[in-house]
């Protein structure tokens, strides 16, 4: 009896040990998340001298960073170093499954070449208050390029540190091997109507083999390249001969949200759009933006935007790069205080994200929120979204509104695993664009 008593208690011990070793790498895990240099695998600036980071397809501005395998199709990736000295930087790729996790692959089974390669572009500022050196490399490489679709997390470090990142950024990297047929219409149900996009679509592989399509095929809507509200876990609704349907009509909905609110610093002689006024210290400039106001009850308007985008511009020079001026942008908006969450400024000049950077601050003096952030003269895309405590979803509506009318661009990706496959190939892109 004893040793039957044993020979269960055992067992027993083991599970208990396994299962806290497992709950102390996970609790290690996110530990090791917060620590600096943790490589994050998003879009990600790990230095506060880091500015202006832009990655885009060569020779088309407000672009997003994909390109399809096998083509002369390059991205150009450029950023300033406020340190202003001179820094060796190189770069590497790795390859990741569909959710952004590290596939399980070696580096000579999806990069051709090398593992890294040197930033040799860079230049320094010239005649600016602030000074910067300029960086600029195009991917693929000479050096490091890679052989198969997917995606990619692109790392960026100083003298061949790769296990202290500076930047990191999501690539897609394709393949179109499906058809991809698809639209956005406004919301079928009722209640959706006047806020919500629907993005119907089928995906026609005649040259795919697909067996399981509900295991093998995984797709991602985004929404004018944003990874924080993107559609992933959608499964065809239909199956046809060779062909997926996915024609919902809850789960393959976005908010339309508003046209989003621009201004203008290509210049700082004078005021421009939506700038107030010009202020010079003999610290640098600040623009004073128009106070805004929320739109969340207004109609809808027809602005013209760059989807939350930028360009950077110097109006009075002719290298738009180097020339260009670091401006303290001071952004307000009338708004009673809101103590259930917390106000940011939010785009592409805040990297997609919401953090102490972009955060709010409210102004009992002014009833109103205020925020400086310091960016490069050009042209800015922006609006205002909350944030509430304890919730980490980012609402645009409750400032800005929802319109069914918005023009958005959708992006929708199609990735495949066959089954015993070890990595996710993106074999089909879109891009649609809503004109309701």
């Amino acid at each position: 009896m004893m040793n039957n008593g044993n020979n269960l208690i055992i067992p027993k011990m083991i599970n208990i040990v396994f299962v806290l070793c497992l709950l102390a790498i996970q609790v290690q895990g996110q530990d090791d998340y917060y620590k600096e240099g943790y490589t994050r695998f998003e879009n990600y600036i790990y230095s506060e001298n880091i500015r202006t980071v832009k990655l885009e397809r060569s020779g088309l501005e407000l672009t997003d960073p994909v390109i399809e395998l096998g083509t002369p199709q390059q991205l150009v990736l450029s950023f300033d170093d406020l340190a202003g000295d001179l820094k060796n930087y190189s770069y590497t790729l790795i390859h990741c499954d569909a959710s952004w996790r590290p596939s399980n692959l070696i580096e000579n089974e999806y990069l051709d070449g090398f593992f890294e390669e040197r930033i040799y572009d860079y230049r320094q500022s010239f005649n600016t208050i602030q000074a910067y050196t300029h960086y600029t490399t195009t991917i693929p490489g000479r050096d490091v390029r890679p052989k198969i679709s997917g995606n990619y997390l692109l790392k960026v470090y100083e003298d061949g540190m790769a296990d202290q990142p500076t930047i990191t950024r999501r690539i897609m990297v394709f393949e179109q091997l499906v058809g991809i047929d698809g639209y956005v219409k406004r919301a079928t149900l009722i209640g959706d109507r006047d806020t919500k996009h629907e993005i119907d679509f089928s995906i026609l592989h005649p040259a795919l083999p697909v067996t399981n399509a509900f295991s093998e095929i995984k797709v991602v809507i985004m929404q004018n390249g944003r990874w924080d509200n993107a559609i992933t876990d959608l499964k065809p609704l239909f199956l046809k001969d060779k062909e997926l349907e996915y024609d919902y009509e809850d789960v393959n909905t976005f908010y339309a949200g508003n046209e989003f609110r621009t201004f203008d610093i290509r210049t700082i002689r004078m005021q421009t759009q939506w700038v107030d006024r010009i202020i010079r210290s003999p610290g640098g400039y600040t623009a004073v933006l128009t106070p805004s106001r929320n739109r969340s009850t207004e109609k809808y308007s027809i602005e013209n935007d760059i989807n939350g985008r930028f360009l950077i511009r110097y109006q009075e020079g002719r290298d738009d790069d180097l020339e260009g001026e670091y401006v303290d942008v001071k952004f307000t908006l009338k708004q009673r205080v809101m103590p259930t969450g917390n106000l940011y400024v939010f785009g592409a000049l805040s990297d997609w994200r919401v953090d102490n950077t972009n955060k709010m601050t409210f102004n009992e003096d002014e009833e109103a929120y205020e925020l400086l952030l310091n960016l490069k003269q050009g042209y800015y895309d922006y609006e205002y979204v909350f944030v509430e405590d304890g919730k980490n979803r980012i609402d645009e509506t409750v400032i800005e509104g929802s319109h069914y009318e918005t023009r958005n661009e959708y992006h929708i990706l199609v990735y495949f695993r066959p089954v015993g496959a070890r990595f996710d190939r993106l074999v089909g892109f879109s891009r649609l664009e809503s004109r309701i």
